[in-house]
Order: structure tokens, then C-alpha cells, then sequence
């Protein structure tokens, strides 16, 4: 089958984890409010509204909950029940529902809300005709990350938390950069980054009234 689609896009799968068992947070990170809707259903949106044509969403910790609160309409859920064995077995369960269309996976965490539809275009765009790219940020690297078919079968082989990271870092790729000019979008693993999400979150909003006020004035 092709890789590409008919106006020359990469045929592109976004892989959503949020399959976490959130053991540091006590409670199920993947449902915490945030604008009023579920923490993963921004991770979501962001991949369902980019220019990938499927997303695939790993689902584990809370399962049942996360099917109810979360809308996954145009994605294709996949439960890992392994999620406990950290994030690369989530990957691992994921692959095997990728299109065979697929040219490559953007792989996104489901606990950045920070990263957007645009962001998922860019790294797409600027990235996906290399084995693998990353987001470089201004205090460093990030997700999303793109993996190349080429990387199905090490990417099948991780093991644990952070093993995406130790591919990366294996020096066996040419790793290309897609730059951001902005600090790395914050991750909630803790109730600390949670709040620290929440009053970002607040900060920003009155910066903008603050903004607005004066612009009215």
C-alpha cells in the first residue's frame, strides 16, 4: 500500500499514551479536569485535529472510567492491559492497530496538554521524512516524537519507563530537530504539576483579560 495520500501528505498515525496507572498522582491523571473537560481529551483533540489521518489511543490505568468520560469519536482505543510495565508496553500494544498505510507513528503523551494540533503539523511536515524526529524546545528535548516505520521493530523491542528516551539517545539514529521557540510543554505525573498546570492556567487568563482591558481602554 501507499504511505501517501492523495494530495501528497504522508498517510500518518498519531499514537496517544494514556494508559498511566498515575501510581505518584493517587487518582487517575487521565480524568483530572482541565478547561472543563478530562485531562486526555486534550491530548485527544489535538492528534484527531491534526493532519494525521488515524489516531491510535493506548488506554490501561482506570480503563473502564476513561471509556466513560473521555470522547474517543474517529480514534481507534486500544486497552493495554500491561500498562503497569510503563509506557513502552503501551507502544508495543499500539503498533499492531497502526495502518498499514501508515508511513510512521507521532508519538503523543496523553498528560501534555501543552501541545497542540499545530505543533503535531509541524513535527509531521518539517519531520516525517526522516527515521526520527524530535521537538527541540527552548530548555531542550520533548515529545511528540516521530518514529518511521522504518523503527516499528526496535520500537516493538522497548522495555520500561523512558525507553523511547534510550533509543533516542543510542546514537543508531540520525535524530533530526523540529524547533519550538517555547519552554517544553509541562507534563502532570504529581499533584504538584497538576497544580502548577492549573495555575499557569490562571495566570495566563487574567495576562489576557489584563490584555484585553487595557487594549479596550
Amino acid at each position: 500500500m501507499s504511505s501517501a495520500t492523495g494530495n501528497g501528505i504522508p498517510f500518518v498515525t498519531a499514537l496517544v499514551l494514556g494508559a498511566g496507572s498515575s501510581r505518584r498522582l493517587g487518582q487517575p491523571k487521565q480524568l483530572l479536569e482541565y478547561r472543563g473537560r478530562p485531562l486526555l481529551q486534550t491530548a485527544v483533540d489535538a492528534a484527531v485535529g491534526s493532519c494525521c489521518q488515524q489516531v491510535v489511543v493506548a488506554i490501561g490505568g482506570a480503563a473502564q472510567e476513561v471509556r466513560g468520560a473521555v470522547d474517543f469519536d474517529g480514534c481507534m482505543v486500544v486497552e493495554n492491559v500491561a500498562f503497569t510495565a510503563g509506557c513502552s508496553s503501551s507502544i508495543v500494544a499500539a503498533l499492531g492497530a497502526v495502518d498499514a498505510r501508515s508511513a510512521g507513528i507521532v508519538l503523543c503523551l496523553g498528560d501534555q496538554p501543552g501541545v497542540s494540533s499545530e505543533m503535531v503539523n509541524r513535527l509531521v511536515m518539517e519531520g516525517s521524512d526522516s527515521e526520527l524526529a524530535v521537538c527541540r524546545y527552548r530548555d531542550g528535548r520533548g515529545h511528540p516524537f516521530w518514529f518511521s516505520r522504518a523503527l516499528f521493530a526496535a520500537l516493538r523491542g522497548l522495555r520500561g519507563d523512558k525507553a523511547v528516551w534510550k533509543l533516542l539517545e543510542s546514537g543508531l539514529y540520525q535524530v533530526l530537530e523540529v524547533s519550538f521557540g517555547q519552554p517544553i510543554p509541562s507534563d502532570v505525573d504529581t499533584w504538584d504539576d497538576y497544580q502548577q498546570l492549573l495555575a499557569g492556567e490562571s495566570l495566563t487568563g487574567e495576562s489576557l483579560t489584563g490584555e484585553s482591558l487595557s487594549r479596550s481602554a
